[in-house]
């Protein structure tokens, strides 16, 4: 399942490829229950083996700041409730996945979907669901199970998340071994 976080309309991708946006009602922190509600019903239905959250971006400012680790906070908790592992993808993987570009905008990721996969993502919020999408895309390439067939530089950007192992699987993307530093010989 990938989810792409928010207060005001967050993307969901479920299992079955479909793809939602729930979109709360209510003011302040009173969409912050609907959202909650609106997920452990669809975590529920659903019952996805990992959940793929789009990480909070580094560098908030204002409302943004305080708002939205408070929308995740949500958002695991009812993973958590639900039994349910989750990992998050920073914005600038995600990106690269997708798109080859990490600083690629919703247009360059709905038009990546359309090249790759032939998926569109219809109304005004499609960017949201598209999103979405790519991270549960992501989370299937991890364990070795493509939706998408991208090129392989774009595949390789998701080595860059840790994977959690799961009962059913183990991530075939893991981590690059880092290079070993050359030891430098001493004169005696």
């Amino acid at each position: 399942m990938g989810l792409d976080l928010s207060m005001t309309c967050t993307g969901v991708a479920f299992p079955d490829n479909s793809t939602a946006v729930v979109k709360p009602r209510g003011k302040g922190y009173g969409r912050l229950l609907g959202i909650e509600e609106r997920l452990c019903a669809a975590v529920r239905v659903a019952r996805p083996d990992l959940a793929v959250i789009e990480d909070i971006r580094a560098g908030l400012k204002g409302d943004a700041a305080k708002v939205v680790p408070m929308v995740h906070a949500v958002a695991i908790l009812a993973l958590g409730r639900a039994g349910v592992p989750y990992v998050l993808v920073n914005a600038s993987t995600l990106k690269l996945y997708a798109t080859g570009h990490g600083g690629a905008d919703k247009d360059n990721m709905a038009l990546a979907a359309l090249t790759y996969a032939g998926r569109t993502f219809p109304g005004d919020r499609g960017g949201d669901m598209c999103d979405a999408w790519w991270l549960r895309a992501a989370g299937h390439a991890a364990y070795g199970e493509p939706v998408v067939r991208v090129p392989q530089l774009h595949l390789d950007a998701l080595r860059a998340v840790a994977w959690p192992r799961l009962p059913n699987g183990t991530p075939v993307l893991t981590p690059r071994p880092a290079k070993p530093k050359r030891r430098r010989r001493v004169a005696a």
